[in-house]
């Protein structure tokens, strides 16, 4: 320990040291050799033994000058482990007094102890200020014990020469559990908030590192830490900001402890010491760490930050709107060329629409007059009479499809089990029903935003403001080498990031409103091409995942709040929703008439995320729980094949016993999984639904075996899978169909995958997780990476939220070269 002797005290210190000697041995009683203070001279070790009649008193004297900060460390020691006689050392400074015994008593888990000779701490410093000028201090050190016998002590009390932090300059010393450090940092005029970096070569032992304002006494102790200030533990990296304003002195002191046991720090107690035992560790709780301050970002940087934000997103509103104008002005310019009809040159002609073009969603859908799927002979939906431009439901209408006849069944029956299906013979339904039943999506998925959403808020406010009020930097698993805050946030840039979820779901919601809105023009029109042709459009679905879209933004940044394992779901709920919807909305384009109902879909997804709460909760370590969520998982994929294969009119009708029933579902499966393994009725299906299986099932074994920590992500990588599965059969079956992928969709496929890949590349560069301690998790924080703001998972943030809506668009435009086809000619797959 680095140290200088004292200066001569002046005339007024040698006073003050006569007087009291003088006054020790007035009152000492048998002339013993514990009453006059003796002289001490920094830097020199003193030896000596005291026992119950004998107390040695030591006085330190030295001068500041104006503006300097002294700061004086005391070390001593003592061979004795007798805790029933302990050696007792107080130090008694101007403004207080700082007390401990050796040994030194540590308490870990399970009332182990942890017992230390050695014992080092810095004395709470004292500035002058500049107007009373030159400063004498003097310093008294009692060493006392009870015993009645002599133990032997060694003191040494030095100045310390690096108290003061300096800003980007690096700094190493050594800690242990009986020897913390501290030091003190004062902020330069330029600079109002700085980061704290401490880095270690070894992760344990598990230390802390803490910032406290300048009040004496320093909590510099393990079981004193946590009293003041704001904290972290470490293994080998910790960084905390700290700002100016929080500071009114614009000083604070950096406090480092080193734990008596690593479990804080995810390490085991170790097994030597196992047991309700007193054992001495101090050279083996040493570590050497180093501290660096440098300077955090200005308020400048906030400002591009926010404009970059905004800026880039904006960018896609003035592409939709150059889009739409291009659009518009090929439509108009062909128009005028010529106004055609398909067949008897009545009605008006409408192109394939991109972004913004018009499509059909109120329109009666009916089967074609001509169509040679059906059957029967079938009227257009202006034949039939129906009020094809009102969209308006009737109060008396049912929710529940128009035919619910036995008839009807009967027919449904002959229809959907043909093996050639085409879009007319599943587009039988009323519009207005099958309207209003899409349109439910919607207006649940908002009711469910608005309950799920205040409750989080709630909470995530709460979990900061606890944060703030206590200074714990555990509780929340921030990236802390890239945390910026702002007003009460820890880590406004990872809130700011998710301002692209928004912008982008709005704009999603206003591009499909622009087509409703055209739809309903054609619809008032009468246009035959919007009637009876290209794939029946229902806008409900599209809505809903806007909302979705828009809500994941919402609940990312609730989320990143304070990120941690009690709320990791509000990040994930509404991408489970996404997946979900997206999936059936791809079913529904071709499927229009069976498509699942909002009730149903929603209280799908309420089970899903019941069921990652679950695992969260009981996924780490509870076999029975992957056991069961296993069989689950395989018995849902086949219970949804089946009724996929069917197209829903699956049944397993037999007598009223329950033998029947049993006997029915054995010959079901003798006859269309045995008897036709060769040749399937439905091919295209079949191999869908084999490959579907397998991959579902090989996520049922994984997580068997593997038992991933990350339970959430696990139930997502699910969904994301067989939504990409589900994706590339549909394209390649409308490629096998002599289908065409217009530029527009085509261009929002290249864009989705090349910024899917990317996306992802950032999301797996780990910078924090709650699945490990928060030291653990420190470990992984780096740096930012984009404008000295925003970090890898900002930029995932970025990239996720974009491909999210190229993979909107691509659901909203693929089948946009189908506008011009008759639906008896658009095959089902």
């Amino acid at each position: 320990m680095a140290g200088e002797v004292a200066r001569g005290p002046g005339a007024l210190l040698r006073a003050l040291l006569w007087a009291a000697a003088a006054a020790a041995a007035a009152t000492t009683t048998g002339g013993g050799s514990g009453g006059s203070p003796t002289p001490g001279a920094f830097g020199r070790v003193y030896r000596g033994a005291v026992n119950i009649s004998v107390e040695r008193v030591y006085a330190f004297a030295y001068s500041s000058e104006p503006g300097q900060v002294d700061a004086v460390r005391v070390y001593v020691n003592s061979s004795s482990e007798n805790l029933q006689y302990p050696v007792l050392f107080v130090v008694r400074q101007q403004k207080g007094v700082l007390s401990w015994q050796v040994p030194l008593i540590f308490r870990g888990l399970y009332q182990r102890t942890y017992n230390y000779q050695e014992v080092s701490r810095t004395l709470c410093p004292s500035e002058p200020t500049p107007k009373t000028g030159r400063s004498d201090q003097v310093i008294f050190v009692d060493v006392a014990s009870m015993a009645p016998f002599n133990i032997a002590y060694e003191l040494l009390v030095t100045r310390l020469e690096n108290f003061q932090l300096e800003t980007n300059k690096a700094f190493n010393f050594t800690a242990s559990p009986s020897q913390p450090q501290y030091f003190l940092y004062k902020f330069p005029q330029d600079i109002d908030s700085v980061i704290i970096k401490v880095v270690s070569d070894a992760v344990y032992p598990c230390s802390v590192v803490s910032v406290q304002d300048i009040v004496c006494p320093v909590y510099d102790l393990d079981h004193n830490v946590e009293f003041n200030g704001v904290y972290q533990s470490m293994t080998k990296q910790a960084a905390i900001t700290v700002q100016r304003k929080d500071f009114p002195g614009e000083q604070f002191f950096v406090v480092f402890v080193i734990k008596p046991e690593d479990y804080a720090c995810g390490g085991s107690v170790p097994s030597s010491i196992h047991g309700n035992v007193n054992r001495t560790w101090n050279l083996q709780r040493t570590k050497n760490l180093q501290v660096t301050i440098v300077p955090s970002i200005k308020k400048s940087v906030y400002v591009q930050a926010m404009f970059f934000s905004f800026l880039s997103f904006l960018s896609f509103y003035l592409g939709s709107v150059i889009v739409a104008f291009v659009h518009y002005m090929r439509v108009w310019r062909k128009a005028s060329a010529e106004r055609l009809s398909p067949e008897d040159g009545s009605g008006i002609m409408t192109s394939s629409h991109p972004i913004t073009a018009s499509t059909p969603e109120g329109s009666s859908y009916g089967a074609i007059d001509e169509s040679s799927s059906s059957g029967g002979c079938q009227m257009s939906s202006s034949e039939r009479g129906l009020p094809a431009g009102s969209d308006t439901d009737s109060s008396v209408e049912e929710e529940s499809d128009f035919d619910t006849m036995p008839e009807i069944e009967s027919d449904k029956n002959v229809i959907r089990t043909k093996v050639f299906l085409y879009l007319s013979d599943l587009s039988r339904k009323d519009r207005r029903i099958v309207s209003k039943k899409y349109k439910i999506y919607f207006w649940n998925i908002i009711t469910i935003a608005v309950f799920y959403a205040l409750p989080v808020i709630q909470l995530v406010i709460t979990y900061q403001t606890v944060v703030n009020v206590t200074g714990n930097q555990d509780i929340c698993y921030y990236n802390f080498l890239c945390a910026h805050p702002l007003g009460v946030l820890s880590a406004f840039n990872n809130i700011l990031s998710n301002v692209g979820h928004l912008l982008l779901g709005f704009l999603f919601l206003l591009i499909v409103l622009r087509r409703n809105i055209l739809h309903r023009r054609a619809m008032e029109m009468k246009d035959i091409y919007t009637l009876d042709y290209g794939i029946p459009k229902h806008f409900g679905l599209f809505y809903a995942m806007g909302i979705a879209l828009m809500m994941e933004g919402v609940l990312s940044a609730c989320y990143h709040v304070c990120p941690n394992y009690s709320n990791f779901q509000f990040d994930t709920s509404f991408m489970y929703m996404i997946a979900g919807l997206c999936m059936l909305k791809l079913y529904q384009t071709r499927h229009p008439d069976i498509n699942a109902s909002a009730y149903s879909a929603y209280a799908s997804f309420a089970a899903v995320i019941c069921l990652a709460v679950l695992g969260v909760v009981f996924g780490k370590n509870d076999m029975w729980f992957w056991v069961l969520f296993s069989v689950i998982h395989v018995l849902a994929s086949l219970a949804l094949s089946t009724q996929i294969y069917y197209m829903g009119r699956f049944k397993i009708d037999g007598p009223d016993s329950d033998l029947g029933i049993f006997r029915r579902a054995a010959m079901v499966l003798y006859t269309d999984c045995i008897q036709q393994c060769s040749r399937p009725m439905y091919m295209d299906r079949m191999v869908l639904l084999i490959v579907g299986n397998l991959v579902n099932w090989s996520f049922a074994i994984f997580g068997l075996v593997y038992r991933p920590r990350d339970f959430a992500s696990y139930i997502l990588g699910i969904f994301i899978c067989n939504l990409l599965l589900y994706l590339a059969f549909y394209i390649i079956m409308k490629l096998r169909s002599s289908e065409k992928i217009l530029p527009i969709p085509l261009f929002c496929i290249v864009a989705t995958a090349v910024v899917w890949g990317a996306s992802l590349y950032f999301f797996f560069q780990t910078l924090s997780s709650w699945e490990e301690t928060p030291a653990e998790s420190r470990e992984k924080n780096r740096t930012c990476i984009l404008l000295g703001f925003f970090d890898d998972h900002d930029v995932w943030h970025f990239l996720s939220a974009a491909a999210l809506f190229f993979s909107f668009l691509v659901l909203l435009t693929l089948d946009d070269d189908l506008d011009t086809v008759r639906r008896d000619k658009i095959p089902v797959f």
